[in-house]
C-alpha cells in the first residue's frame, strides 16, 4: 500500500486519536486515549515521508527545517481537522507528530470543566494560568475559556501562539491572533506590542522565558486579563517556576505582584476513562483567596497544598481529590486514579494486590 499522509490524518480523526506519529523506517502509529497503537504494519520510507511533509509545510516552516532540522507549524485538512505539527530529523531520516485540533473550540460544558472556570473568565484583569505536561489538554481548556469570553463579553482579545491552534471566529469580541515565527519574532515581542494595542484579554501560548513572564505579570498588574500556560504539574510548582525564573533580588517583588494579580492556577492531567472510550481531565484548582495571597507574598509555597485542601468551599481542589471524585463517580478506575495520584498511598486501599502490581508495572513502562 502506498504511503498516503492525508489518508492517515483522516484515519487519526476517524478513530478519535490525539496524535499521529510518523517516523521514517518505522510503522505509522497513533495515540488513542493515551495509548500508542500501530495503524498499519508497513515501514515508512524516508524520501516519501520527507516529500509529503514538505508539501504540507508553509515556506517559513520549510526554511526553519532546512536551517535548524526541526520546525513547528499548523496544517488544516479542509473538512477534517486542523493539526499542530512538529517536524524533525532523526537518526533514520525525518519524523513528524501531528496533534489533532478540533475544527472548533469545545465549550467548558462539553469538556466537563468545573463551573468556577467561568468566573475566571469574567475577571476584568489578572493572571490565569493553565498548566500540565505536554498533551494534557491545556490548549483545549484555554480555547474553551477564550470562547466563553468571546460569547459573553464585548472586548478585544489578542492571542499569541506557536503555532495558532484553534481559530476563533468573531462573536462578541474583536479577536487578533498572532503566530510566533510568522506574525512576530517571539512571545515577548508580541506581548510587548500587545500592551499598546488596547487589549482586554491576552492569551500567551507559553510562558517560556523570563521576559515573557515579566511582561505577562506586568500586563495583569496594569488592568489586562492574561491567560498563559506552563509545563508544570501542580499549583505549587507553577508558582515556584515563575518566582525562580527571576533573579534573586527581584523575587520578593514578583511574589508581591503575584499575590495581587494572580487569579487562579488550573493544573490538569488527562486520565483514561473506566470504559476505555476516551479520556477525562482531572483538574487541580488554586484560587487566589486572601489566605493564598498571604502565602504567595510571604513565599510559603510549601503551605499552598494545605490551603487547597482547606479551600473546597471556595472551589479549590487538589489533584488527588479530583482523581478521587472521578473514581467514586465511576468515571475512572482505581488503577487509573492510583497511576496519576501525587500521594499514591491514599489510593492503595482501593486496589487489590493484583491491581496494584499491574498499576506499578504500567508506571514502570512510562
Amino acid at each position: 500500500m502506498a504511503f498516503d499522509l492525508q489518508e492517515l490524518l483522516k484515519e487519526t480523526v476517524r478513530r478519535d486519536a490525539s496524535d499521529l506519529h510518523l517516523v521514517a523506517s518505522e510503522y505509522p502509529r497513533m495515540r488513542r486515549y493515551g495509548v500508542l497503537e500501530v495503524i498499519e504494519e508497513e515501514e515508512i520510507d524516508n524520501e516519501v515521508l520527507s516529500e509529503q511533509l514538505m508539501m504540507l509545510a508553509p515556506r517559513a516552516a520549510q526554511r526553519e527545517f532546512e536551517r535548524y532540522d526541526q520546525a513547528d507549524f499548523a496544517y488544516e485538512l479542509e473538512g477534517v481537522a486542523r493539526f499542530r505539527v512538529n517536524m524533525l530529523r532523526h537518526i533514520n531520516g525525518v519524523a513528524a507528530v501531528f496533534r489533532t485540533i478540533p475544527a472548533r473550540a469545545l465549550t467548558l460544558e462539553q469538556l466537563g470543566m468545573p463551573e468556577i472556570l467561568k468566573s475566571f473568565c469574567r475577571n476584568a484583569n489578572g493572571l490565569v494560568l493553565v498548566t500540565g505536561k505536554t498533551g494534557s489538554g491545556k490548549s483545549t481548556t484555554l480555547a474553551a475559556m477564550i470562547d466563553f469570553i468571546n460569547s459573553n463579553v464585548k472586548g478585544h482579545i489578542i492571542t499569541i501562539e506557536d503555532p495558532i491552534e484553534f481559530v476563533h471566529q468573531r462573536k462578541r469580541c474583536l479577536i487578533s491572533q498572532r503566530e510566533v515565527g510568522v506574525h512576530t519574532g517571539s512571545f515577548a515581542n508580541a506581548l510587548r506590542s500587545a500592551l499598546r494595542e488596547d487589549p482586554d484579554v491576552i492569551l500567551v501560548g507559553e510562558l517560556r522565558d523570563l521576559e515573557t513572564m515579566r511582561l505577562a505579570v506586568t500586563a495583569a498588574e496594569v488592568g489586562i486579563l492574561v491567560f498563559g500556560t506552563l509545563h508544570t504539574n501542580s499549583a505549587t510548582s507553577t508558582v515556584d517556576r515563575i518566582v525562580n525564573a527571576f533573579p534573586a533580588n527581584e523575587q520578593s517583588q514578583v511574589r508581591a505582584m503575584l499575590a495581587t494579580s494572580l487569579r487562579a492556577v488550573v493544573s490538569q492531567q488527562l486520565v483514561r476513562k473506566k470504559e476505555g472510550d476516551g479520556r477525562v481531565a482531572a483538574i487541580e484548582l488554586m484560587i487566589n483567596t486572601p489566605a493564598v495571597s498571604n502565602l504567595l507574598r510571604e513565599g510559603k509555597t510549601e503551605q499552598l497544598e494545605t490551603a487547597l485542601q482547606g479551600g473546597a468551599s471556595q472551589g479549590m481542589q487538589t489533584m488527588d481529590s479530583a482523581l478521587k471524585s472521578l473514581m467514586e463517580r465511576g468515571v475512572i478506575s482505581p488503577e487509573e486514579a492510583y497511576a496519576h495520584a501525587f500521594t499514591k498511598a491514599n489510593f492503595e486501599q482501593y486496589l487489590t494486590p493484583e491491581e496494584k502490581d499491574r498499576a506499578e508495572a504500567a508506571l514502570g513502562g512510562h
